[in-house]
């Protein structure tokens, strides 16, 4: 069949994510009973996902024919499908009256699916707490669908070089016949650490309550909270709790999967785990001393608060330990820089990711060896993969688009009248899915006095963002919509 896009088999997908919308927001609608709280917001939202799935499933029912699933198609039901969903997810907050303004509300559905965690709310602590369940569920919602998009979806159409951070070459095509196995394996792992996190916070005297909403927030590094200082005012060790948490969330799901199958040689020979291991201690180590030696804070805090920070900044949760603008400027500049780093490949961090980083220091070294030995054959390779030039230069393609990006966006921002350090950090917060940046949007501010045209635009940067940019601005291209 000659077509630009199969509308079917994107109605198809969509029918499916509204329904599993749908019945995602029925928990939300338990908490509201259980706190005796409206559940109203939660009812028409879940009426409108289930009915719209519905008529679309309705829709396509009627064809009976089996049809493959084209390029063109995959990247425009993704787009169209993290749309409309996180359009459907701002209407509670709609209904509810919690958050009246359309552009508002949107912005957080939109920080919330795509675990971004940056706010326009001033004071969380005031709002049902039905709401806040649903705003942190967002996250999980969110995170699981970045997982399989990351690890299935993506690695099949070659977005991105995604199909060389496997950790053994044949990965994808044990993966293609068993789709739902792998799947349901990921999910587990997901439930599994969720539930881990939750059950350790509970020992730490966090109420069911807020361990499973912050459980949310770190296992999709998102970094909702429900309080308004986020997490400077827990403990210590639920501190540590959450910064372990945030470390293995932000580690590719495929080395939990080999884990999990006792598969441990593939583990170790995973050159993108080690350097987030390294990045994490040496940038973490740094920022110690300088807190240490020029905060003269005691080594424990200065230990703790620089691991939080740096932990939850490179795997984009955004949870937040302590004010890092309060710091000497050199730290806050290491923070906004770690914006850019981003988690393991596979994992619910953001941002641009550690192992295209790896890939762009060797390519550095290598043009240096070069320059040695201009007659030398080096090739590039990466957890024993030989990288082609054309995956080599799609890779390095992807960092530099990236970077464009964030001038443009950094730039229109500035326009608005904003400063530069609240332009820069704010697009690079929500490219990277982070949340709290520096200048106004701290870590303990908020995105509400933005103007409402640089909420929508953040708002595009966050989806681009989680998307891997190619996915959405591909379809901006004459040539996609060419026959």
């Amino acid at each position: 069949m000659n077509h630009i896009i199969n509308f079917k088999i994107a109605f198809k997908v969509i029918s499916r994510n509204l329904i599993i919308l749908g019945i995602g927001l029925l928990p939300s609608i338990g908490v509201a009973i259980w706190f005796s709280e409206d559940i109203m917001p939660f009812l028409l939202t879940a009426m409108i996902a289930f009915s719209l799935g519905g008529l679309l499933f309705i829709f396509i029912k009627k064809d009976k024919s089996e049809q493959l699933i084209q390029k063109k198609d995959t990247y425009f039901t993704v787009t169209l499908s993290w749309l409309l969903l996180t359009f459907i997810g701002s209407l509670p907050y709609i209904f509810s009256g919690s958050i009246p303004s359309f552009i508002d509300a949107y912005f957080e559905s939109v920080s919330g699916f795509s675990t971004t965690g940056a706010s326009i709310l001033t004071d969380v602590e005031i709002l049902p707490r039905s709401i806040l369940f649903w705003r942190s569920f967002t996250h999980w919602i969110g995170g699981i669908g970045i997982i399989v998009l990351v690890i299935i979806i993506m690695p099949s159409l070659k977005i991105g070089g995604y199909h060389l951070f496997s950790l053994e070459s044949s990965l994808q095509e044990k993966i293609k016949p068993r789709i739902r196995a792998v799947g349901m394996r990921l999910l587990m792992i997901y439930v599994g650490l969720t539930a881990a996190e939750v059950i350790l916070l509970l020992f730490g005297n966090m109420s069911l309550f807020e361990s499973l909403c912050h459980s949310f927030g770190t296992i999709a590094t998102g970094g909702f909270g429900v309080k308004n200082s986020s997490i400077i005012e827990y403990s210590p060790y639920i501190q540590y709790v959450i910064m372990i948490f945030m470390f293995l969330a932000g580690t590719n799901f495929l080395v939990h999967y080999y884990i999990m199958k006792r598969e441990f040689k593939k583990v170790r020979s995973n050159e993108e785990l080690k350097f987030y291991i390294i990045v994490v201690l040496v940038i973490g180590f740094i920022l110690t001393a300088l807190l240490f030696l020029k905060m003269d804070k005691p080594f424990e805090t200065a230990f703790r608060d620089s691991f939080f920070q740096i932990i939850s900044i490179i795997t984009c949760t955004g949870f937040a330990s302590a004010d890092y603008l309060l710091w000497p400027v050199a730290g806050w500049m290491i923070i906004f820089f770690a914006m850019f780093l981003g988690g393991c490949t596979g994992s619910t961090a953001g941002g641009i990711k550690m192992a295209r980083h790896l890939l762009l220091l060797k390519n550095i070294r290598n043009m240096f060896r070069q320059v040695i030995s201009p007659h030398a054959v080096l090739p590039i390779r990466l957890n024993n993969n030989i990288v082609s030039p054309h995956t080599n230069g799609t890779i390095l393609t992807f960092i530099t688009v990236y970077i464009i990006t964030f001038f443009i966006g950094t730039t229109c921002l500035a326009l608005m009248d904003l400063d530069l350090a609240t332009s820069a950090s704010s697009v690079a917060t929500c490219m990277a899915g982070i949340g709290p940046g520096i200048g106004t949007v701290g870590p303990v501010s908020n995105y509400a006095h933005l103007p409402g045209f640089a909420k929508l635009l953040l708002s595009f940067l966050m989806i681009i963002g989680r998307l891997e940019i190619f996915t959405v601005i591909v379809l901006f291209s004459p040539a996609f919509w060419k026959k």
